[in-house]
């Protein structure tokens, strides 16, 4: 009866290892298929290779994804908050998918080579949005670029002043490997999905909510194509501009208008931190979002129309289904 048990057992674990298998490799497909779609196109530029993926054919949208994105999470976070009329041009950051990591990279590199992905569509003026750790390299270009931008909007933005860094073994353990990464965010979303997505804590999250992050936890599958540029951006890029002086980004400089985003409760990209950009860059306005964290979550349509309605308020033409590509 026993050996019958163990049997039963041993058959157990190793259906059971069959059923996670088969998930992972599906799971692992789509998310591949996804990054590998003839959406995304290389240009070369003097800072080297530089994907991006562009939408639309309204005026053009400059979009700067986060930590651990790509082209495909900043059009996940145009299709969030960026009316669909405009033509959105969202890049690879350096390390991230097709944008190989530079040798030397910094942030101002980065801010040159969203110039010349611009000179390579002929673009000569572009709104520009940057999410989370994508302002670092957004607010470089105002400042390096000040021709190139009509409008410069700071999303749940990465600014001076106190927020938390991941310690490294956590980023070595779960955002390298990514059976590891998505074993945890399948197995453990509850424990752990929430302070990965900024989500505040004691929240009740809808089923929504729920559905919102467990999308972005799985959009940043594969990690492992993420890897170089998610540690430059928390190693790097992000302590850089918590702790920026004024020779490193002078915001006082900064000309285009200025619009900062920020919910009060996000535990990620503190909303005083955001309050004090507002006030450093000359004529900010600040969009505060009474809830959602990090994510801004139920809170899209009011980000989107706030940034609509930014945009026109400082001259830059409105949506519009007439206006044609260049």
């Amino acid at each position: 009866m026993a050996d019958v048990l163990i049997v039963l057992i041993l058959l157990g674990i190793a259906v059971a290892g069959v059923a996670v298998t088969v998930r992972y490799l599906s799971d692992m497909r789509a998310a591949r298929e996804r990054i590998e779609s003839p959406g995304s196109r290389v240009v070369r530029t003097d800072c080297g290779p530089i994907e991006y993926a562009r939408v639309g054919s309204g005026y053009p949208v400059l979009v700067v994804h986060g930590n651990a994105g790509g082209f495909d999470q900043g059009l996940m976070l145009a299709g969030r908050t960026i009316d669909p009329r405009f033509q959105v041009i969202a890049p690879s950051r350096f390390g991230y998918l097709g944008s190989p990591m530079p040798p030397e990279a910094s942030v101002a590199m980065q801010a040159d080579a969203f110039a010349s992905l611009l000179d390579s569509l002929a673009i000569e003026q572009a709104a520009v949005v940057g999410y989370s750790a994508g302002s670092a390299s957004a607010i470089q270009f105002a400042l390096r670029h000040p021709g190139r931008l009509s409008a410069l909007v700071l999303v749940e933005p990465v600014a001076p002043g106190k927020g938390p860094v991941m310690p490294k073994p956590i980023f070595t353990i779960f955002f390298k490997n990514n059976f590891i990464y998505w074993a945890t965010i399948t197995c453990f979303q509850s424990t752990v999905g929430g302070a990965w997505a900024g989500v505040p804590r004691g929240k009740r999250l809808t089923s929504e909510d729920k559905a919102e992050v467990r999308m972005l936890l799985s959009s940043l599958l594969p990690v492992s194509a993420r890897v170089d540029g998610s540690s430059f951006d928390i190693y790097v890029s992000t302590p850089g501009l918590l702790n920026a002086s004024e020779s490193d980004y002078p915001f006082g400089s900064i000309r285009a208008p200025t619009l900062v985003v920020s919910a009060v409760d996000d535990p990620l990209a503190l909303h005083e931190n955001a309050r004090a950009l507002e006030r450093r860059i000359p004529g900010a306005r600040l969009l505060a979002i009474p809830g959602g964290g990090h994510m801004l979550l139920g809170h899209d349509e009011e980000v989107g129309q706030g940034i609509v309605e930014f945009l026109h308020d400082n001259g830059v033409p409105g949506p519009s289904t007439n206006q044609k590509e260049k």
